[in-house]
């Protein structure tokens, strides 16, 4: 009898040697005449047990890891095939604790389908949202996502219905859906493990919203760092086209949606929608002066929806359980849930999604096990490298937009980095700065003059030179940067600095001489 065995094909596995394993794994079957079939599928997002193993047992699937090659011939020797006990052993996948306390929705197949096949899909629950939504008028369609409370996952938060409907009440012709998949922020990769993993709920995502607002063409502009993103896209998007869910008559209802993937070069500027626009049209990554909007004059000066990737990916939940269910999760103005990830200096790094309302600390002890160095954790970046850098006397906070924004955080794309006590806050400053004074698209003043001034304020800082001259310099060009630059690049380029200013001011004034 034939078995089958996972092992993920996801960037983030493969880089722990996941490639190494699922070699040695074929090798050793093949040696052994023992029946296999692998299929690669996405990480569960338990970065710290990859590569994670699975094995489809009469008692389901069970889970061995982190494996490397050198485990393979002592896995088959304890008959782990039939789900033999081993050191590496973790029993059933979905009851490891840091899994089982989770609330998966978006990421509900993510680690569990083979993200190339069709057929898996739909046995998981794919493709009902789609059914449902063919069914339903598109004015329906747009007010079930407006009240599941849905907003952008890609950082600003933005309601989606709202988004949609603006897009709806333009006068008919050619419209369009796009995703910015341009994961650019430090400490992020829920995009990436999303569209390699279940590639299908972003293409089903994306062919709802066309159905609903009246747009034939979609859109994923992919970063070009991103090829084993782009080769399940391509792959998936091809099988939906063979099985009719893409193409000019979708699951034969007579509505016709193609999509496309293009990849960027590579500018963090173009995680900004306006920006990606200009680069679709095959410009510079420029940000464009609202208004319009680009839900009235967005790609090709035509009406467009501009959402990311978990934006869209979990769209077919809502549509598929209804916008009751998922505002069912959260707390306040910040419904359903959120996949968060874990990076930096933090001992269980990788994916979390839960509804928004547990706290930092929760996401930092609780699944993240504290710091890698087992030294007491200072501070945590949330909201990649635009966000606030938050002190350990605000892990209490929730996440939840609103009670972030309350102590002068934003969530953004839901990354959090970690740093332990002997990270040197005033150089965490320098290089968020520098980070910016590098992305800018130059087109603005504030931005593109401000954050090269404001790297070397820092630099005569760290230097000892004119100290508390230089860091009231310093929280000047800040607010300068805030007030004037033209999008959130520039905008919030000084939060990172400015928070680093508030809570750990010594680090700065230890250079004070």
């Amino acid at each position: 009898m034939t078995t089958t065995v996972y092992v993920p094909g996801d960037a983030g596995a493969l880089s722990v040697g996941a490639g190494e394993v699922a070699k040695a794994l074929t090798a050793e079957a093949a040696r052994r005449r023992a029946p296999i079939k692998l299929v690669r599928n996405g990480s569960r997002g338990a970065y710290w047990l990859e590569p994670l193993v699975e094995v489809a047992t009469a008692r389901g699937r069970l889970a061995y890891g982190p494996v490397t090659a050198a485990d393979v011939a002592a896995l088959f020797d304890a008959d782990f095939l039939n789900g033999g006990s081993h050191a590496l052993s973790l029993g059933a996948a979905d009851s490891i604790p840091w899994l089982k306390g989770q609330q998966r929705l978006t990421f509900e197949r993510v680690g569990i389908v083979d993200p190339a096949s069709v057929a898996d899909y739909v046995k998981h629950g794919g493709y009902q949202g789609l059914t449902k939504a063919l069914a339903m008028a598109p004015a329906a369609i747009v007010q079930a996502i407006t009240s599941s409370g849905l907003r952008g996952r890609g950082g600003a938060a933005f309601p989606t219905g709202i988004k949609w409907k603006t897009v709806l009440d333009q006068p008919a012709g050619q419209k369009y859906i796009t995703c910015n998949a341009d994961e650019g922020d430090s400490g992020t990769f829920s995009d990436r493990m999303l569209m390699e993993g279940d590639p299908f709920s972003l293409i089903e995502g994306m062919t709802i919203a066309g159905i609903a607002v009246g747009a034939t063409q979609g859109y994923i502009y992919l970063r070009a760092e991103y090829p084993h993103s782009l080769r399940a896209l391509r792959t998936a998007i091809a099988a939906a086209h063979q099985a009719g869910y893409l193409g000019g008559d979708v699951a034969g209802a007579g509505k016709r949606f193609e999509l496309e993937v293009r990849l960027g070069a590579g500018a963090y500027i173009c995680g900004e929608e306006t920006s990606m626009l200009e680069s679709l049209e095959g410009r510079r990554g420029e940000v464009r002066v609202r208004p319009p909007l680009p839900a009235i004059k967005g790609l090709f000066g035509q009406p467009t929806v501009v959402n990311n990737v978990v934006t869209l990916a979990t769209v077919p939940w809502v549509l598929a359980h209804g916008a009751e269910a998922y505002a069912g999760f959260g707390v306040g103005k910040s419904r359903g849930t959120l996949p968060i990830q874990l990076a930096g200096n933090i001992r269980r790094g990788g994916l979390v999604e839960r509804a928004f309302g547990l706290s930092l600390r929760e996401l930092l002890y609780d699944y993240g096990g504290g710091s890698a160095t087992g030294k007491p954790i200072r501070a945590v970046q949330v909201g990649g490298p635009l966000g606030a850098y938050v002190p350990s006397s605000q892990f209490d906070t929730l996440v939840d937009y609103e009670a972030l924004a309350g102590i002068g955080a934003m969530l953004g794309h839901g990354g959090l980095v970690v740093f332990d006590d002997g990270v040197d806050m005033a150089r965490m400053a320098r290089y968020a700065m520098e980070f910016c004074a590098i992305e800018s698209c130059g087109k603005c003043t504030p931005c593109r003059i401000g954050s090269t001034r404001g790297v070397e304020v820092i630099d005569r800082i760290l230097e000892g030179v004119d100290g508390e001259r230089n860091i009231r310099l310093l929280e000047e060009l800040c607010e300068t940067m805030v007030q004037g630059s033209l999008c959130g690049l520039g905008g919030m380029a000084p939060f990172p600095v400015q928070s680093a200013l508030r809570h750990f001011r010594e680090d700065f004034r230890a250079r004070v001489k």
